[in-house]
């Protein structure tokens, strides 16, 4: 089976920085599109921003300048670095991948979600 597991978030202040990160694990043949979205309290899961395969990058306007994702094929991770963080950002943070497994099916696949409270 195929995972994802997303790890560094927590509580900080209107501010601060908080880096997150996300690793795949399993029977994994190739990694395509990899992904955060987040989903505020009483609101739609969005997209965050996205990083391809060859590394091409797109980023919500929301958090543009603010968040940077990057990804490393070797370790198959996925970080988010979130900095000048705002109350608006708070929310379960997931990480996603397009994933083909080692049987040549192609899905998407989705962290459990981590927890990021900014505070005023």
């Amino acid at each position: 089976q195929v995972r994802l597991v997303e790890s560094g978030g927590g509580t900080v202040q209107a501010g601060g920085s908080l880096r997150l990160s996300c690793v795949a694990s399993g029977s994994i043949s190739e990694i395509y599109d990899m992904s955060w979205h987040r989903q505020a309290p009483g609101k739609q899961r969005d997209l965050v921003a996205y990083i391809t395969a060859g590394g091409r990058t797109f980023s919500a306007d929301s958090v543009l300048g603010r968040f940077t994702i990057s990804r490393d094929n070797a370790r198959k991770t996925v970080a988010l670095e979130m900095n000048s963080l705002k109350p608006e950002d708070t929310g379960v943070y997931y990480c996603s991948a397009d994933v083909q497994t080692a049987d040549r099916v192609h899905s998407p696949y989705w962290g459990q979600g981590t927890q990021v409270t900014v505070s005023s």
